[in-house]
């Protein structure tokens, strides 16, 4: 892709959008014909994910545009149902791409299984006897699933912790082993699974304790994506607020989200409004990708803030966010979601890493977004005008009419469905 910068996209149709897609070699046009289809998802499809299905529940995908990540275009697909995260996000790509765009970086792709055991007779000298037998136990690990280790991943290190070592601890003691691999470009979860419950015998004869859960954990810390931008002030002016005064305005709402975890909460689904579209978009477990960045938030004792903001000497804007970033291109959904591999080829991303990277850097514009408009106007002057569409659409305006009764809702500054419904009936007359 040449640029993610399309000016005017959001004013043109969807058919118009769908033909400037075709244009630009985002997709051919049986890529796009399935894209608008009626069912994207078929049924059939749908009754091999899961269980018990009666239907498919579709969900808008809108596309973040501007983004520029270590000097590469990005368009992103985003699937959401809420209003103004889209235009939020890809605005403030805009300013980023304005002061040279986001940089970013991942830690690798590990990612950690967690063997449990209990009824061991000396926690202390079991340690011991499973961290002697560490290589053994990575190369059992790798037996389990050669395949990876052929595409040059493979289970690489293994940590022992004892659990409730306090004598007035609430629950007993027990011996967790941590399993890392690297998963190559799956998510690898099925991967983990595999390599952990193969090893559960030997743990046993080793130990002589029982061994209970042997499962992956959501929060991969060796699987680490870090976003960064660095904003002039002068890009942050906005109508009556000065760049200086917007910097400062996000800096202190950051400090606020660092400081209370009510506000944190908050802060952090905004950020996570960014980031989950993306994940749902491309097929991966947003559920996953949620708990991790959550525990991640939680890592020093305390639910903070995902983000991190700060000015720097010139008097820049520095905003940076560092997340677990447990996702795939290959594997699950995203081999058997048609709409997920249109995601993938319209993303070019060459590697899992490059996706979480993109990720993350959606996650920090999202936030900036937020921030910029608590600290100037106020997060509703944008977003609600945004929600009068919706509001509009349940009243039952539809084609032209949804833009009139939008304008009207929001003039008239009642923004509620019962309002609607009078106008669309007076339009009718």
């Amino acid at each position: 892709m040449e640029t993610s910068r399309i000016p005017g996209f959001y004013n043109m149709t969807v058919e118009e959008r769908r033909q400037l897609l075709t244009t630009m070699d985002m997709f051919t046009d049986d890529d796009t014909e399935y894209l608008f289809s009626k069912e994207p998802l078929p049924t059939d499809t749908a009754d091999n994910m899961i269980e018990n299905v009666i239907g498919t529940f579709p969900l808008p995908l809108g596309l973040g545009l501007n983004f520029q990540i270590n000097g590469k275009d990005y368009c992103i697909p985003m699937a959401i149902e809420e209003p103004s995260v889209v235009a939020s996000a890809s605005h403030i790509a805009k300013i980023v791409r304005n002061a040279g765009g986001f940089t970013t970086e991942t830690t690798g792709r590990v990612m950690t299984g967690q063997i449990q055991v209990v009824g061991c007779s000396d926690f202390y000298a079991v340690k011991e006897a499973v961290l002697q037998e560490k290589d053994t136990l990575i190369d059992a690990a790798n037996n389990a699933y050669p395949s990876l280790v052929n595409r040059g991943g493979g289970a690489e290190d293994l940590e022992v912790r004892i659990l409730n070592e306090a004598s007035d601890a609430k629950y007993g003691q027990m011996l967790i082993i941590h399993l890392y691999v690297d998963t190559c470009d799956a998510m690898g979860a099925n991967i983990i699974n595999t390599m952990a419950e193969s090893l559960a015998p030997v743990i046993e004869e080793l130990t002589g304790g029982k061994v209970y859960l042997r499962i992956l954990s959501n929060y991969p810390d060796r699987c680490l994506a870090r976003a960064r931008c660095v904003i002039p002030p002068d890009l942050l002016q906005t109508g009556d607020f000065s760049g200086e005064q917007v910097r400062d305005g996000v800096i202190h709402a950051y400090e606020f989200a660092a400081s209370d975890p009510y506000r944190a909460v908050t802060h952090n689904k905004g950020i996570m409004n960014g980031i989950d579209p993306v994940v749902i978009a491309t097929g991966n477990d947003w559920r996953a990708v949620e708990a991790g960045a959550h525990a991640h938030a939680a890592r020093e004792g305390m639910y903070t803030s995902m983000t991190t903001w700060s000015r720097d000497e010139q008097g820049n804007l520095i905003g940076e966010l560092e997340l677990p970033m447990s996702v795939g291109t290959v594997g699950g959904s995203i081999n058997v979601h048609p709409i997920a591999k249109l995601a993938h080829k319209m993303l070019n991303v060459n590697s899992a890493q490059e996706l979480g990277q993109v990720i993350v850097a959606v996650g920090l514009a999202q936030n900036l977004g937020a921030l910029k408009a608590l600290a100037t106007d106020g997060i509703q002057k944008g977003h609600m005008a945004l929600h009068s569409r919706s509001v509009a659409i349940a009243a039952g305006a539809t084609g032209e009419m949804i833009d009139m009764i939008s304008q009207r809702l929001i003039e008239e500054k009642e923004i509620r469905v019962g309002k609607a419904k009078e106008l669309v009936e007076e339009y009718k007359k």
